[in-house]
């Protein structure tokens, strides 16, 4: 069994516990865990990783996109689930997170927590642009997965945009559309 630590500990704002940001602690989407190709996700997320930035620890998984992959964005955008910018994604999280915190202080539980939304990145953002990427895989802890694309931001953005659509960062915010992106990376 692999034992790679692909992220380092942190604590999530919204119980204030630490997270160990080891990606076999990850509780990947239940549709991804029940899926036959659920270990062979498992597995290219814990072995095809590298520094997400130069002097960082925290490594991301990466990935050739695939025409799988492209339909999965493609579809996941055509049914809305695709948010665009680390700036909106920022913005969505953290309203996300208030919610979540609400409804667990109102019943008194707190639920479990899975990758519910997935960053999929462009290959060609300055430094500064992923140090702001870590920043936001630290804050929001284990509910959210980068996969860095060996891809710039003209061809990630063309594939949902058109020619002149650039996009460094998309997220993938909702459950059923981050279990299609991931189970799509099985492809070869």
């Amino acid at each position: 069994m692999v034992n790679k630590t692909v992220m380092k500990k942190s604590t999530t704002e919204a119980d204030n516990q630490p997270f160990q940001w080891n990606i076999l602690s990850l509780r990947l989407p239940r549709l991804v865990e029940a899926h036959p190709g659920g270990q062979q996700v498992l597995h290219i997320l814990t072995t095809q990783t590298r520094p997400l930035w130069p002097q960082t620890e925290l490594e991301v998984p990466m990935a050739t996109l695939s025409a799988r992959m492209g339909a999965a964005l493609r579809s996941a955008h055509n049914a809305g689930h695709v948010v665009r910018s680390l700036e909106s994604a920022e913005r969505i999280l953290a309203a996300q997170e208030r919610g979540l915190g609400l409804v667990d202080r109102h019943s008194g539980v707190t639920r479990g927590v899975r990758v519910s939304r997935l960053l999929v990145l462009a290959d060609d953002g300055a430094e500064r642009f992923y140090r702001q990427v870590e920043r936001l895989l630290r804050r929001y802890g284990p509910r959210v997965l980068a996969v860095r694309i060996y891809a710039d931001a003209d061809a990630l953005g063309e594939l949902l945009f058109g020619t002149k659509g650039r996009a460094r960062l998309l997220m993938l915010n909702h459950k059923e559309a981050v279990s299609a992106f991931l189970l799509a990376m099985t492809d070869p």
